[in-house]
């Protein structure tokens, strides 16, 4: 089960989502996307909450009230955690997390730590927290199923693009062929490259 939650601080609304626990924190460790953004208390158990970006987007493009939201939904979520005044918040791309064998369930480290980030939160804001409880919901999605389409259509994609860039790459070759084949005709048909219909002085029309 995952619980999904809406952050409509900006236009149009984002969505936040978390597992309901360390076993379904694995398996979007596993099957997370490289648009998801990673949250976690840093240095403290806690849920693992996510933020899908567009794809192209980065952790720069994230708007700050976005931020607030996600952290202090971190917080809220971290039995400890939600506690403490004071904590720091990291979050990190998902493909900058690192998964080895042996690591507990739901375990995870860091490719490079200089990708990591960090947001510190004073104090759980109940105003922010309640706006986002009100919109959460459950729902139980297939987590390799949603990332191999995502995959899938992205292959289809990436198919389509090499597919237009052909396409264009055969307009113009056809385009300066002609341009080419125009030049040289053009050039034909200058006077002095013209045959006149008299040869050295004499008709044509005349035989010997």
């Amino acid at each position: 089960m995952v619980f999904y939650f809406t952050s409509n601080v900006v236009q149009p609304p984002v969505t936040l989502f978390m597992g309901i626990d360390k076993y379904e924190n694995e398996e979007l460790i596993k099957w997370g996307w490289p648009e998801d953004v990673w949250f976690h208390v840093d240095k403290v158990s806690s849920a693992h909450v996510y933020l899908r970006l567009a794809p192209g987007q980065s952790l720069d493009d994230v708007p700050a009230a976005v931020l607030e939201d996600a952290c202090q939904l971190v917080k809220a979520n971290s039995i400890n955690g939600n506690k403490m005044n004071n904590i720091d918040i990291v979050y990190t791309m998902w493909e900058n997390l690192k998964k080895t064998p042996a690591m507990e369930v739901g375990q995870v480290a860091f490719h490079k730590d200089k990708e990591v980030r960090k947001m510190r939160v004073e104090k759980r804001v109940n105003e922010i927290v309640n706006r986002l409880n009100k919109t959460k919901r459950e729902e139980h999605p297939d987590f390799r199923a949603e990332r191999e389409k995502r995959d899938a259509d992205e292959r289809a994609d990436k198919k389509r693009a090499a597919r237009d860039v052909r396409e264009k790459e055969k307009e113009e070759e056809k385009r300066r062929k002609e341009e080419a084949e125009m030049r040289s005709y053009n050039s034909l048909m200058k006077s002095e490259n013209m045959t006149s219909n008299y040869d050295a002085g004499n008709d044509s029309d005349e035989f010997m």
